[in-house]
């Protein structure tokens, strides 16, 4: 099989397109022939030498891959051979062939693009388990997503319109706040151009958004907390900002708020295969019928990978980035 590898890190150059051993496969795993790989931020800080895959996973990056499933493990109930699935992964998606455990993957609806589907999954989980199941966002909360026009952004917008909630974005052009209106986001800031804590006190009459999910970190620290309602929900899952969070503590006593700071990929597998069955049960309804769908900023090849990191690094991109092999 052929996978793209890090010999050593580096800029987007370090991506090499190799061939690799098969993987083995396990009694409760599936193999699949990959369609796309899903591209994230944390692909880049893998490449980088920061984040690197788990004990037991490939070590190449991927976090998330759409495609065939061509051979199943002795004890798989969920899924057969030939079926279009679209899975979560420790590491490895970077790849014409992936192995993942049966839980962590979701059959692909046939109205659905296959390739397209790479960028469903790792977005969906990770807003699910943030603004939903620990951020509890309620129908007729205001969530403020911070980079509304990226991968994340545009699944938030859309899933929080879904429930009922009402989305406010921030972006850094009037083009990326065209694309979060036509989601679903009623209030649109430019943060290079506006103060988001003012905007959103002036949308909600003082109150604040009720869950702000943030990619940020730590820059933005004190001011979420400006930004925040009382007993509101600040979910921390990233921190592109690459500084430190400082904050007066009593003040986020005072507003009875609470700061919250997670990953996925570094959960339990029994942790993370919770998160898919409720996406199952809650989302996957909606991606069903249609009503959600991956917006996806471009396709690049297995070969053009270092482009595709480019591409996501300069922060041009709206929506999802895919590899195809």
């Amino acid at each position: 099989m052929r996978a793209i590898i890090v010999n050593s890190p580096g800029g987007p150059d370090a991506l090499t397109l190799s061939t690799v051993p098969d993987l083995e496969i396990g009694s409760h795993d599936i193999r699949i022939e990959v369609a796309a790989a899903g591209v994230n931020r944390a692909d880049v800080s893998q490449r980088q030498g920061r984040y690197p895959s788990p004990a037991g996973a490939p070590q190449w990056p991927g976090l998330e891959v759409s495609g065939v499933v061509t051979e199943i493990g002795d004890d798989v109930t969920r899924f057969g051979v030939g079926d279009r699935v679209c899975a979560l992964l420790p590491g490895g998606g970077y790849a014409t062939e992936a192995v993942v455990h049966e839980g962590l993957a979701l059959l692909v609806p046939l109205s659905m693009d296959l390739i397209d589907a790479a960028g469903l999954v790792e977005a969906l989980a990770t807003v699910w388990s943030n603004v939903f199941m620990s951020g509890e966002l309620a129908p007729g909360e205001t969530l403020l997503v911070h980079g509304g026009g990226s991968g994340i952004g545009t699944t938030a917008i859309q899933l929080a319109r879904l429930m009922d909630a009402r989305v406010a974005v921030t972006a850094g052009s009037a083009e990326k706040l065209a694309v979060c209106e036509t989601l679903g986001a009623e209030v649109l800031i430019n943060y290079r151009e506006q103060d988001f804590v003012a905007e959103i006190k002036a949308a909600t009459d003082g109150r604040g958004a009720d869950v702000i999910l943030d990619i940020m970190g730590g820059s933005y620290a004190a001011r979420n907390i400006e930004a925040i309602a009382v007993n509101g929900r600040i979910m921390v899952i990233a921190n592109q900002s690459g500084e430190p969070a400082t904050f007066d503590p009593f003040r986020l006593m005072q507003k009875r708020a609470r700061y919250w700071a997670t990953t996925l990929r570094a959960r339990s597998l029994a942790e993370r295969i919770a998160i898919i069955r409720s996406l199952e049960s809650m989302v996957w309804p909606f991606v069903a019928s249609g009503e959600f769908r991956p917006v996806i900023d471009g396709r690049f090849s297995f070969a053009t990978a270092a482009d595709a990191h480019r591409r996501l690094e300069s922060s041009a991109h709206v929506g999802k980035i895919v590899l195809v092999p």
